[in-house]
């Protein structure tokens, strides 16, 4: 989290967030008023933090990671602009660190060149737009950053994205691997686009699979950014 975040916790009189996240920084919010929620309950999380805020409450909507990143952000300005309340509210959306850079940088520095983040949850985007994006990436020959990359209902995806991928890419082309990121539990592993998928991967996952010009260097990986040396 960034201070700014901090302090906008410390501010707050009401902290509305998905029950896990919520319990990772539950020590910050002593004597004020939490409400946590499940899985797929992100339309019903966002509409309480705005009628909260309407109501002139000091309001801070926790999200994972960075909220304009597969975060809140989005849905609580589509929120308010279906309520005709965009200009209502005191709103800031702060930023924060997404699960990307930070796998980047335990990975050492992948991203130096030109990537794309690419969710393989197909909750909400069809599976055909998803599998279509992944071939432009890999056309492209872009570094590509995987979210939920598998979950327990959704096991195939990443097989399948995999299989797309070694279409432009070669089997060794570097893949870094970084589970719980920025988690007390976190582990990460360098490997190839060919064995990827020997190793465990879940929702907590972030995978990483480089350019062709990517490289292993020591125990980082590194994409050149082209200086001459």
């Amino acid at each position: 989290m960034s201070g700014r975040a901090l302090e906008a916790l410390e501010q707050a009189e009401v902290v509305v967030g998905y029950k896990a996240y919520i319990e990772l920084i539950f020590g910050l919010l002593l004597e004020k008023e939490v409400v946590s929620s499940g899985m797929t309950k992100e339309v019903e999380r966002c509409s309480l933090a705005i009628n909260r805020a309407l109501e002139g409450k000091k309001v801070a909507l926790v999200s994972s990671g960075d909220p304009g990143v597969y975060g809140m952000a989005g849905l609580v300005l589509e929120l308010l602009e279906q309520k005709g309340a965009v200009e209502s509210l005191d709103l800031e959306i702060i930023p924060g660190i997404t699960a990307a850079t930070f796998a980047a940088a335990c990975l050492g520095a992948p991203l130096m060149h030109d990537f794309v983040v690419i969710s393989l949850s197909d909750l909400l985007t069809p599976w055909e737009i998803i599998e279509k994006r992944l071939e432009h990436a890999c056309r492209g020959d872009f570094v590509v950053v995987l979210y939920n990359p598998s979950s327990r209902k959704r096991t195939e995806q990443i097989h399948k994205a995999r299989e797309i991928m070694l279409e432009y890419k070669k089997p060794a082309t570097p893949v870094g691997i970084v589970r719980n990121v920025a988690r007390k539990d976190e582990v990460s592993v360098i490997t190839d686009l060919e064995r990827m998928v020997n190793y465990s991967i879940d929702m907590f996952t972030t995978i990483i699979i480089g350019n062709s010009q990517t490289r292993r260097v020591g125990r980082f990986l590194v994409t050149p950014r082209g200086y001459r040396l």
